[in-house]
């Protein structure tokens, strides 16, 4: 049996597959809870839901404590699957019958559960993005406004939301530093000319994988390794897509930096360079071998070592 959960803010649709039985239950602990009982007794061989902004972390915490075998997927690999089934109409039910599909046909990958620390350091990291985000918005108004009686406003939430960026980030450093797992990877990636305290948070919190899977899966999962696009003689330019999307905007701002810093990073980008490359595209290589060299350190627990990564 696989079962396709929907999740919206007042509701969950359920679609069992193959015997197209439909329910639905309230998004709040009473229906939860009689979700949970059902799949419980059922035992199905997966649950699929997608990612939608936090609504469906309650569901997946209490199915993933059981345990159920829960996959939460993208939505963007759901919505191209039921094109390509034909099923261009969209309501929450046919939704939760195309994730009971999406699942029997493709067959994700359950995802283990983030422990409490790794989900409070995540969000503290997506809190961080958010207030630079608004910080930029705000600065961007502040230089095309032409009232004066408006700019001090803009200025005054430009201050206080600087000063709740400091205060994120000094509640950044101390979640690190009262996890002893975390301070030592910590000290591992920025050991890393290049690396600074954003990038490794960010890695921490949104790349548990790191250190656990081959660099070309680690490669693939932050989206930074080549796709093929060729046909019959026809050879297209290889690039990136897809991936963790957050992780790798850090990523490149560190790789920019070590590509000025970092001794090996350096050299292997003007390398690059001087064989005819395009300057985005060796940065994009830079992203690659940086985030390799990372796996690498988190794997061996070894700190770096510019004469082994040459």
């Amino acid at each position: 049996m696989y079962v396709g959960i929907d999740v919206s803010k007042e509701y969950l649709d359920v679609a069992l597959r193959p015997s197209g039985e439909k329910l639905r239950v309230g998004n709040d602990d009473a229906g939860i809870a009689e979700l949970v009982a059902r799949m419980s007794a059922e035992k199905p061989t997966l649950i699929v839901l997608e990612a939608t902004g936090g609504l469906q972390t309650s569901v997946v915490a209490a199915m993933a404590l059981v345990p159920l075998p829960v996959a939460v997927v993208n939505p963007r690999q759901v919505r191209d699957f039921a094109k390509a089934s034909g099923r261009l109409a969209k309501t929450d039910a046919l939704d939760a019958a195309v994730l009971a599909h999406f699942g029997e046909a493709m067959k994700p990958e359950p995802r283990p559960l983030l422990d409490e620390q790794t989900a409070e350091l995540e969000a503290m990291v997506t809190r961080r993005r958010q207030i630079v985000e608004m910080i930029t918005a705000e600065s961007n108004r502040l230089l095309a406004c032409r009232s004066k009686a408006l700019r001090p406003s803009i200025k005054s939430h430009i201050n206080w939301l600087k000063r709740q960026l400091k205060d994120v980030n000094h509640d950044l450093d101390d979640a690190v530093k009262r996890s002893p797992i975390w301070r030592e990877k910590e000290q591992l990636l920025r050991s890393v000319p290049g690396v600074g305290r954003v990038l490794a948070t960010t890695l921490l919190a949104e790349l548990p994988e790191l250190g656990q899977l081959g660099r070309k899966q680690v490669s693939a999962l932050v989206g930074v390794a080549p796709l093929n696009h060729d046909s019959g003689k026809h050879r297209g330019v290889r690039r990136v897509w897809g991936g963790r999307a957050q992780v790798r905007r850090t990523l490149y701002m560190a790789a920019l930096v070590a590509s000025r810093c970092n001794p090996v990073i350096s050299a292997f980008y003007q390398r690059l360079v001087a064989a005819g490359k395009a300057k985005k595209l060796a940065l994009v290589a830079c992203m690659r071998k940086l985030l390799t060299i990372l796996n690498a350190m988190l794997h061996d627990s070894t700190p770096w070592r510019p004469a082994l990564d040459a």
